[in-house]
């Protein structure tokens, strides 16, 4: 299981990771607020139900699929006779790609985008899902569409899924996975309330830089402690 140190850590990066929020996901969430009725445009409180249904949907979606990396982390230590060695393998392994989040976060080194590339061919499928639920007329919509754009290819995502095969089992998976979708929710949620003032700050090359850092940082630590296992 991993440790409440991790499951923070986990939390921060999803909320130093809010830069590349704003590409990714920044469009799905200002039209889920363009296209409610009009009834429920005009007030964050008429709102904010659709956008913490969104948000769920996508945590929903994280915790599933951190779920199974984990799941698979835990049977591959477990096929290794539950080495330690493994365990520290796959440490490594999660800090390595947290350091390459950090500079692609930061816009220094853009490796990351092959691998949102190839989770381009999962989304071809499920995009057309998305669509049918747009204009989005109930929450229920609202958070089915989350579940779906919950599979939009991201590197950010995908490095803390590596992250998660080193979880230990399915629940630690599931709840690192949460734990980031959880630090995620700031920026998302005033994307919807106030998009057209928030953007243009955090597109600020200065600010994804601080970002990047920091999210290397963090990737520094767990590799540190990956590599003092091996």
């Amino acid at each position: 299981m991993p440790e409440p140190l991790q499951l923070l850590s986990a939390a921060l990066v999803g909320l130093l990771g809010g830069v590349h929020c704003v590409g990714m996901c920044g469009g799905v969430v200002g039209a889920l607020a363009f296209t409610l009725p009009p009834e429920r445009r005009g007030s964050l409180g008429r709102t904010l139900p659709y956008l913490l249904a969104y948000n769920a949907g996508r945590i929903t979606s994280y915790v599933v699929a951190g779920a199974a990396f984990g799941a698979v982390g835990a049977a591959a230590v477990s096929g290794l006779g539950g080495l330690k060695l493994a365990e520290a393998a796959l440490s490594v392994l999660a800090g390595a790609f947290m350091v390459v989040l950090g500079l692609y976060l930061a816009g220094w080194w853009q490796g990351l985008a092959r691998l949102e590339q190839a989770g381009s061919h999962l989304w071809r499928r499920l995009q057309p899902l998305g669509r049918r639920l747009v204009p989005v007329r109930s929450v229920r919509d609202a958070w089915l569409l989350g579940v779906v754009w919950g599979w939009l290819p991201c590197g950010l995502v995908y490095s803390v899924l590596v992250w998660a095969l080193s979880a230990g089992s399915a629940v630690g998976g599931g709840l690192l996975m949460a734990s980031f979708g959880v630090g995620t929710l700031p920026t998302l949620l005033a994307l919807g309330a106030a998009a057209a003032r928030l953007t243009p700050l955090l597109q600020r090359p200065a600010v994804r830089a601080v970002a990047g850092a920091l999210v290397a940082a963090f990737g520094v630590v767990q590799l540190w402690r990956g590599l003092a296992g091996l």
